[in-house]
């Protein structure tokens, strides 16, 4: 395949798959490969949305990691779109991965309520009034609330899921309480919370979440991921997260 200026092709060490990233924009990272495990749970055959899908990176982990399943990404900025489009084409994937071009808050117009099982989503991390934006690139765009904020992610999340459908995503653990309560006022009850560690005697940095639609009240508690051990190489667990174990 021919790749444009800057871009490069990376393994993504599971099922030969291979991503497409511009060196000079935003790239798939960790949070990205720990979401596409923590969802790893979706059955069979379910209806799949990846949120802020970037350059597909979850969508391409997560057809490795379930079975028949049928996902759609959904990036609004046409440049990164495409990245996805040619990594799913490079894979042969796109019986089973599509991606929208489209701003998330739009899906509305496009899908009923009740279309998806399942939800997966790595949200810009920062709100708009924080951190230091000098120029709106793609990679600005994918770390600040500019294009969508958490409140759109969440709400157009529960129109698009069934009863019972679930939604996993990753943020940083100094926005738990406005994902907890977001989730809540759209009728998403959290389930599952598991928090990231750089090392054990460390804060967490990231967390995990899992929600359901309409689902009861009981919220449970994963143990901590250690990503690294005290000399600097990574826990078993992390590597076997990466398929590296």
């Amino acid at each position: 395949m021919e790749l444009k200026e800057n871009e490069v092709i990376h393994s993504l060490d599971i099922n030969n798959l291979q991503i497409i990233q511009n060196k000079k924009g935003f790239c798939f990272g960790m949070d990205a490969v720990l979401l596409s495990d923590f969802a790893k749970e979706i059955k069979a055959n379910k209806n799949i949305m990846d949120l802020c899908a970037g350059n597909a990176a979850i969508s391409l982990l997560l057809s490795a990691k379930t079975v028949n399943t049928k996902i759609t990404a959904v990036e609004i900025q046409e440049s990164v779109a495409d990245l996805a489009k040619r990594s799913i084409k490079l894979n042969n994937l796109s019986d089973r991965i599509s991606v929208l071009n489209i701003d998330l808050k739009k899906l509305n117009s496009i899908y009923p309520q009740n279309s998806f099982d399942a939800i997966v989503c790595n949200p810009p991390y920062k709100k708009l009034s924080t951190g230091l934006i000098n120029k709106l690139d793609t990679k600005t765009i994918a770390r600040h609330e500019i294009s969508c904020t958490l409140d759109d992610i969440i709400n157009i999340s529960s129109y698009l899921l069934k009863f019972n459908g679930t939604i996993y995503i990753v943020h940083r653990p100094e926005r738990l309480v406005d994902v907890l309560s977001t989730l809540r006022k759209y009728k998403l009850e959290p389930k599952t919370i598991r928090f990231i560690q750089p090392k054990q005697n460390e804060i967490p940095n990231l967390f995990l979440i899992k929600a359901v639609k309409g689902g009861k009240s009981f919220l449970k508690f994963l143990n901590n991921l250690i990503i690294y051990n005290e000399d600097g190489t990574y826990t078993k667990e992390f590597l076997k997260i990466y398929n590296m174990a």
